[in-house]
């Protein structure tokens, strides 16, 4: 064969592994890891390569570019000297058209889409490939990287979020709408998420909501209010709210007065109390409570006054929503009016209330909308006393001491785009 027919036979050689190449890249980048462990889970043959190339991405994946890049370059000048000899002055411009359509069309646009049509089998079919060329390339592609990183410093391809939270919210949304999963499991995937930024107090039972007991009562005393209010454990003090002593347990309590004790101080049944700071991260602290067998911490202040309360139960909630037990007789935290308006209990978050009313109410130091009014008001509110946020009037309906306790939100009016179009002619 003539050395025009070796060279052909060479591009389309070179062509078809660019293709190939452009499958392993497409294929290598877009598997997750949760996705490449599921394949593993499954016992499908080959899934266990597939996992250490996508557990160390950077460690292949730059012998997989350069190896494109080496690729295309001897493919384009070979067709170049080809189309040099065949058309003779003209060969250049025919050259480069036949590269840059067949380049597209053969090695980069079909086998890509192909890839991220079929991630899973475009990986197992190119895993061998993707490690073989990895450890040919993988040195002369960090030494060129190493040249580029003199030029413009950098740490080369590293390893990074393979899907960020609003991602998998999307997916999440996506499986919702396809029936794959569940509305709850949608509701518990955004609490999981939201779980990690939130603090301890966003969800503590505010100071003037704890219920405690003074340290020179009784142990009879003290289990005629546990059982008044329904609880298991009770914060002591000494002094003041803010000297907190410690916790009872009223099973230590009923043991102690069925053996006669019950005109004992209530502090011979003191256990001691676990203090976290308020801008704790709940996470955190769940896991705090959990390895500690703790129920209950005591959430303090940057000043180091007791700010509030954080049961275990609170914690969960978080994840699951609200656990109401008989002792639960609270009005409901949101009751939407015949006219429109809502009537919220002041001490719910602001984030949670315009997601649900679909606002945009201001940041600041406030967690509670009660704090919003009372941050936007600047001073001690009234019943009937209203601020404007995100052009919605919020009114004060009631006032407990100097506690905002339920607020009363009348909605702007949502324009109906569809009733002022005018109908067609």
């Amino acid at each position: 064969m003539t050395l025009e027919v070796w060279l052909g036979v060479a591009a389309v050689v070179l062509v078809l592994f660019a293709a190939v190449l452009a499958v392993a890249e497409t294929a290598m980048t877009q598997l997750t890891r949760a996705r490449a462990s599921a394949m593993v889970e499954q016992g499908r043959r080959g899934a266990d390569r597939v996992q250490r190339i996508v557990d160390n991405i950077e460690r292949d994946l730059n012998g997989v570019y350069l190896a494109v890049n080496i690729v295309q370059t001897s493919q384009s000048a070979i067709v170049g000297l080809l189309a040099v000899k065949i058309f003779g002055g003209w060969g250049a411009f025919v050259g480069v058209l036949l590269n840059v359509a067949v380049l597209f069309a053969l090695a980069e646009a079909a086998p890509k889409t192909w890839a991220l049509q079929h991630p899973e089998r475009a990986a197992l079919l190119t895993a061998p490939l993707v490690e073989g060329v990895g450890k040919v390339l993988r040195w002369p592609a960090r030494g060129l990287i190493g040249v580029a990183n003199i030029i413009l410093p950098g740490k080369g391809l590293a390893k990074g979020p393979f899907v960020t939270e609003e991602e998998l919210l999307a997916i999440a949304g996506e499986a919702v709408q396809n029936a794959v999963i569940e509305e709850s499991e949608l509701d518990l995937i955004e609490s999981v998420i939201d779980f990690g930024d939130t603090v301890a107090r966003e969800i503590m039972v505010p100071r003037t909501d704890m219920v405690m007991i003074a340290s020179d009562r009784t142990v009879t005393d003290f289990v005629e209010l546990a059982i008044d209010k329904g609880l298991s454990r009770i914060p002591v003090f000494g002094e003041n709210a803010d000297d907190v002593t410690g916790i009872v347990y009223l099973k230590d309590a009923m043991r102690t007065e069925r053996e006669g004790g019950g005109t004992r101080s209530v502090t011979v049944l003191l256990r001691p109390a676990n203090f976290v700071p308020e801008t704790k991260h709940v996470s955190e602290l769940l896991a705090e409570m959990q390895s500690r067998k703790n129920h209950i911490s005591i959430v303090v202040d940057e000043y180091g006054g007791t700010a509030g309360l954080v049961t275990l139960e609170d914690l969960l909630e978080e994840l699951v929503g609200e656990i109401e037990d008989e002792f639960d007789t609270d009005a409901p935290a949101m009751v939407h009016l015949a006219d429109g308006d809502v009537v919220v209990n002041a001490t719910l978050n602001v984030d949670d209330l315009s997601e649900d009313l679909d606002l945009e109410l201001p940041e600041g130091n406030w967690d509670s909308i009660g704090g919003l009014v009372l941050g936007l008001l600047g001073r001690v509110p009234v019943p009937g006393d209203s601020v404007v946020a995100d052009g919605a009037r919020l009114v004060v309906e009631r006032v407990d001491g100097r506690r905002i306790s339920q607020v009363r939100i009348v909605l702007p009016e949502r324009p109906d785009h569809e009733a002022d179009e005018e109908p067609p002619a």
